[in-house]
């Protein structure tokens, strides 16, 4: 009788997985389902719902909750596959001695757990989160919250508000008052678009992101700190991390966008957030141990500098346990939200980065990160 392994896809900060048909790990859903399955391998993959902002603790009592709802019924092994702050939950939830959940036991199931990979993870922190902590970092990125699910449902964002919000990042030094009523004006227009229940759900999502957004100082420099010093690795675990290294704004990066003036525009958005990223203080970058600091040199040819970054992490903030492949790549494309709407489903993108990834990069991450939760178990 063959042994039946469970995959949780955790999501990142903002996963929107709760949104109907705007699915957050949708390409990546089906190509892991899909490969397994060709490697005759009985899996299980199973897309986590978390709150979007909460607290690493909150997020993974939201992992916790669904793993015992769709595995309790054997004692399968469990992987759990993080992007950006789901590599974190994923992290917690293997931690021994965790406590993050009154009306679940975690223990039966985090010893179950035989593989945790994180994909852009901000293991040493952010300092995009520390940008968004203030008021005006706060109201922009509930719009460019909006943004990624307007483009997803769209395929594009309207002329006239790319135009606005570029004119609005071109005066990013004017009073805040300016440019809230902007940017609440922006959101107004875009809001409007969705269907009436499609809008509600998104209002509520939104509603909830603002109700509880405890989560953005923990993935601060700082804040990360405190996470890494009372989180400790499980014996017996397999950690991996996926590293995502992106172009930093050029003329070349602005040239590969494309004349279209809506690649332009939503490039300066990427422009934008990037200058935040290279913001990591020399002090908070880790140590790396000789393996990784080698599969860093071997995928980008040189050991990525302080500033390098995927536009929302920095690059050696993502490293953990063995580096399984690196890749250029921004922060989103490592979960197929990248430019090829000639495939099938579409892939759509809305961080215009000029990476140059598409699909069979995306497969290739993918298949490696598939060998990574097969491997032989090691001895316990």
């Amino acid at each position: 009788m063959s042994v039946k392994h469970h995959v949780y896809l955790v999501p990142g900060f903002f996963g929107f997985t709760n949104l109907g048909e705007l699915l957050y790990f949708g390409h990546a859903y089906e190509f892991l389902k899909q490969d397994l399955a060709r490697r005759g391998v009985d899996a299980e993959v199973v897309t986590i719902v978390s709150h979007p902002t909460a607290s690493i603790r909150q997020r993974t009592a939201d992992l916790l909750k669904a793993v015992s709802e769709t595995a309790s019924g054997d004692d399968g092994p469990i992987h759990l596959v993080g992007h950006s702050t789901g590599g974190l939950d994923a992290r917690l939830f293997v931690s021994p001695g965790a406590q993050v959940s009154d009306a679940l036991e975690l223990e039966p199931f985090a010893r179950r757990v035989r593989s945790v990979v994180t994909l852009s993870a901000p293991h040493a922190g952010t300092p995009l989160a520390t940008f968004f902590l203030g008021l005006f970092g706060q109201q922009l990125l509930k719009l460019l919250s909006l943004f990624t699910m307007y483009v997803l449902r769209f395929g594009r964002l309207p002329l006239s508000v790319v135009f606005r919000f570029g004119h609005l990042m071109s005066r990013a030094d004017d009073q805040l008052g300016w440019k809230a009523t902007l940017l609440d004006q922006l959101f107004d227009q875009l809001l409007g678009d969705f269907s009436s229940e499609r809008r509600d759900a998104v209002t509520k999502f939104l509603w909830d992101v603002g109700r509880d957004t405890s989560l953005i100082p923990q993935l601060t420099p700082e804040g990360i700190d405190l996470f890494n010093g009372g989180t400790h690795d499980r014996p017996g675990v397999r950690y991996g991390s996926v590293v995502t290294q992106a172009r930093p704004p050029s003329l070349r990066t602005r040239l590969a966008a494309g004349l279209d003036p809506y690649a332009q525009l939503t490039h300066t958005i990427y422009a934008f957030v990037y200058g935040q990223t290279q913001r990591m203080p020399l002090t908070q970058l880790p140590l790396h141990t000789p393996a990784q600091t080698a599969a860093l040199v071997q995928a980008y040819g040189a050991m990525p500098g302080p500033t390098a970054c995927d536009g929302i992490v920095p690059t050696r903030s993502q490293v953990y346990g063995r580096v399984l492949t690196a890749v250029r790549a921004d922060h989103l494309d490592a979960i197929g939200h990248f430019d090829q709407p000639a495939h099938q489903p579409p892939h759509v993108d809305w961080l215009i980065s000029g990476s140059g990834f598409r699909r069979p990069q995306f497969e290739a991450m993918w298949k490696t990160i598939g060998d990574f939760l097969l491997e032989e178990e090691p001895t316990r």
